[in-house]
């Protein structure tokens, strides 16, 4: 008898062990739900907002709002398309950055710029984390015009 508790005693570590897994997970997985539950109620009350505006007979005088400075971004800030007329300042800091990387790449004359190379000049760890969270900036900063993705996966600053 004494033998079967031994065994039991033994398996009970490695099961408290996969229950505080398991519960690690579940803290991790609600985190996630919690802000994709955000992301959908700012989808919702935007779209509710649309609808409201385009409910608005055509002939109502709308109100005029004057021109104030763009204010400087901050981190966690979307990337707006470049039209030409944006000053950087609207992007947040993290795309500042690697705009002036790749622009001091390209005084050097190293015109295109590989994003491990890319996170090396922004003095982030080189782990494939880290790279690819500069590959997927750099990637939306050329999607939006800001610079220029090149096919071989590589980037470079926009001549003006």
């Amino acid at each position: 008898m004494a033998s079967v508790l031994g065994l039991l005693e033994a398996k009970e570590p490695a099961a408290r062990e996969a229950v505080e897994r398991a519960r690690e997970e579940v803290a991790r997985i609600a985190a996630v739900l919690e802000e994709a539950e955000r992301v959908l109620e700012r989808l919702v009350i935007a779209r509710k907002a649309v609808v409201e505006v385009l409910a608005e007979p055509a002939g109502q005088a709308v109100d005029v709002v004057e021109d104030k400075p763009v204010a400087a971004a901050v981190t966690g800030s979307p990337v707006p398309r470049q039209s030409g007329q944006l000053a950087r300042a609207v992007l947040a800091p993290d795309y500042q950055r690697i705009i002036s990387v790749l622009e001091t790449e390209a005084a050097a004359g190293r015109d295109k710029v590989r994003a491990k190379n890319l996170a090396l000049a922004l003095g982030l760890e080189v782990v494939p984390a880290k790279i690819e969270g500069v590959r997927s900036r750099a990637k939306r900063l050329a999607e939006r015009g800001w610079i220029t993705g090149h096919q071989s996966g590589e980037f470079s600053a926009v001549t003006p």
